[in-house]
C-alpha cells in the first residue's frame, strides 16, 4: 500500500518507522529539516510530489494545532479513493471535517506518545478506534496496532472525548498541582522524583495539545471530582481523624484494584 505521512515529527517518524518495511511510504512535511533525520522512505515537500505518488492511505500526524490544516493542504492532491486518518488526540471538529471532506476516513487515538511510553514495548498501552470510520480503514489499523502488542478500544466520536476528558485531564491537572506547589528537594524521596519525572515529561508537551485536552466540554466535571477529593481528604488531615483516614485509604486501595 502506498501510505504518506503528513508531519515528521515524533509520531510521524514512528509510524514511517513500523509501516515503512512493509509499505511504500512518503513523509510530507513544509520544513525540509524536519525530513532530515527520516530514512527508509520519500521524502516530499510540495503537493506536486503527492499527487505523483498516488497515495492510498494519508496518516495526519501533524500536531494538534495544525492537524485540520495539514489535512486541507493536502486534500486537493490526492486521488478521490484515498482513505485519510488522524491519529489525534483531541477530535474536536474533525467529524464535521470528515462529512464534508468526501474522502473515506479512518480516525485512531494511539493513547500514548514517544514522551512517556516505551515505543518498542508497547503491550501495555492501548489505542481507541473510531466506530463511525471506514471499515477498511478500521481494518488496517486494528492489524497495524495488533502487530505492536497495542489494547484496542472502538468508541465513537462522543465516548472517545468523554474517555479523554477522563484518562487525561485528571492526571494532567493532578500534576500541574504537584508542579506548582513543590519545592525543589536536595534529598529528593523515590516518591517525589517519579511525580517530579512525570511533571516534566507533561510539561514537555505542546502547550496548544495540553490547552484542547483541558478545554474539552468535559473536563470541568473531572477537575471539579479532584477540588471535591482534595476537600474531604485536607479535612480528614486538618482534623487527624484516623478512623476516616483508614476508610479513606481503603477506598482508594479499591479504586486502584
Amino acid at each position: 500500500m502506498r501510505i504518506l505521512i503528513l508531519g515528521a515529527g515524533k509520531m510521524g517518524s514512528f509510524f514511517t518507522d513500523i509501516l515503512s518495511f512493509q509499505h511504500e511510504t512518503a513523509v510530507y512535511d513544509v520544513n525540509p529539516h524536519q525530513l532530515r533525520f527520516v530514512y527508509n522512505t520519500y521524502r516530499f515537500t510540495t503537493l506536486e510530489e503527492i499527487k505523483d505518488f498516488e497515495p492510498e492511505l494519508v496518516i495526519n500526524a501533524a500536531t494538534v494545532k495544525y492537524t485540520l490544516d495539514a489535512f486541507r493542504q493536502v486534500l486537493p492532491a490526492l486521488p478521490k479513493d484515498c482513505i485519510i486518518s488522524d491519529i489525534a488526540s483531541v477530535k474536536t471538529g474533525l467529524k464535521k471535517f470528515y462529512d464534508e471532506s468526501g474522502f473515506r476516513y479512518v480516525s485512531t487515538h494511539p493513547m500514548f506518545g514517544p514522551t512517556f511510553a516505551s515505543l518498542s514495548n508497547l503491550s501495555s498501552e492501548s489505542a481507541i478506534i473510531i466506530s463511525e470510520s471506514d471499515h477498511l480503514g478500521k481494518v488496517f489499523f486494528k492489524d497495524l496496532y495488533n502487530s505492536l502488542n497495542l489494547n484496542i478500544f472502538e468508541y465513537t466520536f462522543d465516548e472517545h472525548d468523554e474517555t479523554v476528558a477522563y484518562s487525561l485531564s485528571i492526571p494532567f491537572v493532578s500534576t500541574f498541582v504537584f508542579a506548582a506547589v513543590m519545592k525543589h528537594q536536595e534529598a529528593p524521596g523515590t516518591t517525589f522524583k517519579k511525580h517530579m519525572a512525570i511533571a516534566k515529561g507533561l510539561m514537555s508537551e505542546d502547550d496548544y495539545l495540553l490547552q484542547e485536552i483541558l478545554f474539552n466540554p468535559r473536563t470541568p466535571a473531572q477537575v471539579e471530582n479532584i477540588r471535591r477529593e482534595l476537600k474531604n481528604v485536607l479535612e480528614i488531615i486538618s482534623n487527624k481523624d484516623a478512623e476516616a483516614m483508614k476508610k479513606y485509604l481503603t477506598k482508594i486501595r479499591e479504586n486502584i484494584k
